[in-house]
This record gives structure tokens, sequence and C-alpha cells, in this order.
């Protein structure tokens, strides 16, 4: 039987202590053979490593750890600000309107549901704060967004917006709206 570990330091100069050798793989040995054989050296290595690794830091001294001081759960603190308003009315609008869905909820078949959440256009009503022409500006531009998306049979904001069943649709439709009535200079 060949031999795979070396004699001690004296048959290799320059080593210091016994170091094994890993097995020269016969050249008639298959490639799943050869795999499993270099897996088996692998796993020896691992294990000896690791022993090694607990008897060197067996002498440390450690205090066990309470989970508790380190692992926190994030903190809220309130709604996420505001991002930086476009500069042009209409846009502005739709993007409060995003960030109030963001905020506050959305909800489908009223304006605003009894926990304060809102659809698209009952966002845009409370951001509009009672400028109707501002608020039709922004529902229109809404509403061609709806239909880049989805096509013209959609007739209105509330058809698409009660058509949905979470909020992701509504809000990307406002967010693109805000883009879109900024490129027009609304």
């Amino acid at each position: 039987m060949p031999h795979t570990h070396p004699s001690p330091a004296i048959d290799h100069p320059g080593r210091t202590t016994a170091e094994p050798v890993a097995p020269v793989a016969p050249a008639n040995l298959s490639l799943e053979e050869r795999l499993i054989l270099a897996n088996t050296v692998m796993t020896a290595r691992l294990d000896e490593a690791a022993v090694a690794y607990e008897v060197n830091t067996a002498h440390i001294p450690t205090e066990p750890i309470d989970l508790a001081d380190i692992v926190t759960g994030p903190v809220y603190t309130g709604p996420a600000p505001l991002p930086e308003l476009y500069p042009t009315p209409v846009a502005a609008l739709l993007q409060r309107a995003h960030h109030r869905l963001l905020t506050d909820g959305w909800c489908a078949g009223v304006l605003v549901d009894e926990d304060g959440a809102r659809c698209m256009l009952g966002a845009i009503r409370a951001e509009a704060r009672g400028d109707r022409g501002l608020e039709a500006k922004a529902a229109a531009v809404l509403l061609d967004v709806i239909r880049r998306h989805f096509g013209d049979h959609v007739d209105t904001v509330p058809a698409c917006n009660d058509a949905q069943d979470s909020s992701r649709i509504p809000l990307r439709m406002l967010d693109q709206a805000a883009h879109l009535a900024d490129a027009r200079g609304l």
C-alpha cells in the first residue's frame, strides 16, 4: 500500500511538522470517482481544522451573549419624509398623492375608508386641497398613464383603482403620472 503521509520533518527539509499529503488519484478513475476522492480528502482536512480550532481556542474565556442586546427590529420613526417635489404643480400634486398612498394606505371602492386609506383619486383630491382645476389636470394625466398601461378600455381612474387587489399598481401609476406631468411641464 502506498505511503500517503510523510515521515517527520527530517524527510522534508523546511517543514517543522508532519503535514498530510493528498493521495494521488490513479489515472484510470472516472471523473465522478475523482470528485468523490477529492471530497473525502477535503472533508478530512476540514474535520482536522475544526478540531485544531477547538483546541487552539479552548483557553479563551467567553461569556454567553444575550441576542436581545444585539438583534433589534426596525424602529418606527413615523412616515417617510416626502422627497423633493417636482417643480411643476401637477407633477408635485401627483407625487404628494403617491406619498399619501404610501403613508396612509390604499383602498378600493371608496375615496377614503374608515382607517383613512385612500384610493388614487382620493389621494389626489386630498392633496389638491380644494383646487378642482389642479385636481382635474392631475386626474387627466393619471388616466393617460393608466390607458398607456392597460389600454383604452379603462374609462376612469376609479375603475382602474377598484380593479386592483393591492396598492402595487396604483402606486406605480401615480409615480409614472408624476414623471409624465413633469415631462409635459404641467
